[in-house]
């Protein structure tokens, strides 16, 4: 703690405490502004509002930083597992190799699913969205597992408790491709890595089994590791918000699960594929699309270009470049998607009106290309951006309940009617 804040208001004033972080982020904390003015502040989309303390992730967007723990996303991304990186991200430390194969043992112990649960696959229609699949089987699992309805933040409860969440996720995601596909459903295999078992779950097919090549395992892995925390995003936030009434954790993360759904969210890597996919089948030249989205009145967005927080490059765009490059060498593959979005980059790249806004592509850019080339369905892409993020929805819920943080409660300024009187209906 350091000065304070001075503010002036009706001709008194106030003082509030001056907090600096670790790496110098400034905050006013104005925790008791209301109760000693009668003011509340408004800050429309919280984009100026600090919601909690956290020691899980860093971002800078001015300078394009991405650290978890302190890792930065780069180091991360060359040389972790999605595994470890999530061991990271729950516990605050990188894991010993004991520590790391009793946390992999039991991501595999809790693989499978209740057999009931198979049931209640069944009873959905072949079209439901994999997303509202997802967050329908997470509280579902819950009501099999009764031991993870109570608030555990400690020791073996939560170990265990968190290790089942990150496992049997990827189970419903590939049991919901599975069923959209009209195929049945395969079981984990225990002798697999956490991501080859999910894609064999996805892929196997009865009396041939989907191996993956190191290249695409590899892929899979480095999508799930950018994807693993991004500070306080707008799903994040809906975790904590849940959480912070004590709901149970398989509850707090399917109500995650429902905020990062959105197109401006977790759908956006999707939003991408469908633009480009548009740009190719009209044949237009690509300058049309460029110019339409630098015009005032038209609708048209650039998709995968600029970012909330990043006001220079996404720094996990520049790792998926290099690695949707890699797969598509090694699975012999040319995309002409991937050729659009290349001469889409170059092109604004170039262009004054992008640099001087800081438009720059982001993760959803190449993320979409990389899960199209592993062959993952355009539906399923918001639930693979879930597996991905659940370490830091995990993590951000425990850390609220570590903090003791009080349950959140947003004010607003009324702008309805005044007082007003009931009048019966033949009065009206």
């Amino acid at each position: 703690m350091s000065d304070k804040a001075i503010l002036s208001l009706d001709g008194k004033k106030f003082e509030f405490d001056l907090f600096t972080g670790s790496e110098n982020e400034r905050c006013i904390d104005i925790t008791h502004l209301r109760k000693e003015t009668g003011y509340i502040t408004m800050d429309q989309g919280f984009g100026n509002t600090g919601s909690c303390f956290s020691d899980i992730t860093f971002v800078d967007g001015a300078k394009g930083i991405l650290r978890y723990r302190g890792y930065p996303i780069e180091e991360l991304a060359e040389k972790a597992t999605f595994v470890e990186t999530a061991y990271l991200i729950l516990y605050g430390e990188l894991p010993s190799a004991d520590k790391l194969r009793n946390f992999s043992n039991s991501l595999r112990e809790h693989a499978p699913l209740h057999t009931n649960l198979k049931h209640h696959f069944e009873g959905l229609p072949s079209d439901a969205p994999p997303m509202a699949i997802l967050s329908a089987m997470l509280n579902m699992v819950s009501c099999f597992h009764p031991e993870v309805l109570d608030v555990h933040t400690k020791g073996a409860g939560f170990d265990r408790t968190a290790a089942l969440l990150l496992s049997k996720v990827r189970t419903i995601a590939a049991w919901a491709y599975r069923m959209a596909v009209g195929k049945p459903f395969n079981h984990p295999n225990p002798n697999f890595s956490y991501c080859s078992n999910f894609l064999h779950m996805m892929f196997s097919e009865p009396y041939q089994e989907y191996i993956p090549s190191p290249v695409v395992e590899k892929a899979l892995n480095l999508f799930l590791v950018l994807h693993a925390d991004h500070e306080q995003n707008c799903s994040t936030s809906t975790v904590r918000v849940v959480g912070s009434s004590r709901a149970n954790l398989f509850s707090s993360v399917s109500a995650g699960v429902c905020a990062l759904w959105g197109p401006l969210h977790g759908g956006a890597n999707s939003a991408v594929i469908q633009m480009l996919e548009e740009i190719k089948e009209s044949g237009r030249p690509l300058t049309d699309y460029i110019k339409m989205a630098k015009a005032k009145n038209n609708t048209f967005r650039l998709m995968g270009f600029g970012h909330r927080v990043y006001k220079n490059f996404d720094p996990r765009s520049l790792i998926l470049k290099k690695a949707v490059d890699e797969v598509l060498h090694e699975l012999n593959m040319e995309d002409p998607l991937l050729d659009i979005a290349r001469e889409l980059e170059e092109k604004t790249l170039q262009d004054d009106y992008f640099k001087e806004r800081n438009l720059y592509p982001n993760v959803d850019f190449y993320s979409g290309i990389l899960l199209r080339a592993i062959g993952i369905p355009l539906n399923m892409y918001p639930v693979m951006f879930a597996i991905g993020r659940m370490p830091g929805w995990i993590a951000n819920w425990h850390e609220l309940h570590a903090h003791k943080q009080r349950i959140s409660r947003p004010r607003q300024i009324y702008t309805g009617s005044n007082t007003r009187s009931y009048k019966p209906i033949e009065e009206r």
